[in-house]
Order: C-alpha cells, then structure tokens, then sequence
C-alpha cells in the first residue's frame, strides 16, 4: 500500500511549488518596473537647459567687477542659462549686489548691468 501511494499522480507540494516560481515572478517584475526613473518633472530646476561653460562665466564675473566696483576675485556666477545657439546670460552677484552679463560663445561679452 505504501508503493502505491508513493506512485500516485502528483505529490501535494507540487502546487504549492507552482505558487512559489509564479510569487517569486511576479516578486522579480514589480521591482523592475519600481527601479525605472522616468526623469525629472516639467518645469523643475533640473530641466532648465543649457548653462553657460565655466570659461564664459568666468569672463562674464571679470566683466562685471568694474560696473560693480570690486575685485573680479569678488565676484560669483550665481546662474547661467542660454540665450540662443550663440549666446548666454551669466547672473553674477558680489557682496550682495547682482549683475546680469550677456556673453557670446566666442566669449565677447555683449552687455553687463547692474540689477
């Protein structure tokens, strides 16, 4: 009696192996889909475009130290953004006085003003 419950068709933990492999699926699928990034929201800081290259920046806080009358030294790029293909605009601030450069790619600046 005992062989012929030994031969029988399928053993009980079967199933319960089933449901473990489909648990440990779907288990797997959830935390790819909770791993992908769909990247930062519209209109936040990190999608702003373009910022000026350092070397622009640094021309534009040169600028600006006359018309702000202090140090170039003094003087920090607070942000950048792009113009157009071939300009930026560098804020600029020392001792808490602000300044706005317009710089060209060639790094010609085109205007500085004194916010």
């Amino acid at each position: 009696m005992s062989s012929a419950s030994a031969s029988g068709s399928s053993s009980p933990s079967a199933p319960n192996r089933n449901r473990a492999a489909m648990l440990a699926a779907l288990l797997a699928a959830m935390q790819v889909v909770g791993c992908q990034s769909s990247g930062p929201a519209p209109d936040t800081v990190r999608n702003t475009g373009q910022t000026a290259p350092a070397d622009l920046q640094l021309t534009c806080a040169s600028a600006a130290a006359t018309p702000l009358g202090v140090d170039s030294a003094a003087v920090l790029p607070v942000s950048s953004s792009q113009l157009d293909a071939q300009t930026f605009q560098v804020v600029l601030e020392s001792g808490g006085i602000r300044a706005n450069c317009v710089v060209d790619t060639s790094g010609n600046v085109i205007s500085v003003q004194k916010v």
